[in-house]
């Protein structure tokens, strides 16, 4: 199993339509296309479907060294307002702590405009999340 196909067993997320693009060292990126299920009462995007977006790059980034790592606390601050195409979450781990690392998400549209910053801090396990086959 690659790393990429570990992530597709996050059924939350993939059934919200988010896609894992690229993963490397501490870096993530994914995205997702808005579509009318995505959109609430005002006709944006929700704000939990932007955030489930960003969560998955994060989760991404900081278990890309492959010790299984949760989320403890996440916040997450809107800057814009989208309504149709793609939302693109690049994740970075900022902080890359034994137990405790820190990463940051921007979020962006398809012309690259800032929707919302994602930051978050996670608890590593012990142990090997996935055995090394890429």
């Amino acid at each position: 199993m690659n790393f990429i196909e570990f992530f597709k067993g996050d059924r939350f997320a993939v059934g919200a339509g988010c896609e894992l693009l690229e993963v490397g060292e501490g870096h993530a990126r994914a995205r997702m296309l808005i579509t009318e299920n995505h959109l609430n009462g005002g006709n944006v995007c929700q704000g939990g479907a932007i955030f489930t977006l960003a969560d998955l790059a994060f989760a991404a980034a900081v278990n890309s060294h492959r010790v299984l790592t949760f989320s403890t606390t996440s916040n997450i601050t809107f800057l814009r307002s989208v309504a149709q195409g793609y939302l693109y979450a690049e994740a970075t781990e900022t902080v890359d702590h034994p137990r405790m690392p820190y990463g940051e998400v921007r979020v962006t549209d398809e012309e690259g405009r800032l929707v919302a910053v994602f930051t978050s801090s996670g608890y590593r396990k012990q142990g090997t999340l996935i055995p090394v086959t890429e």
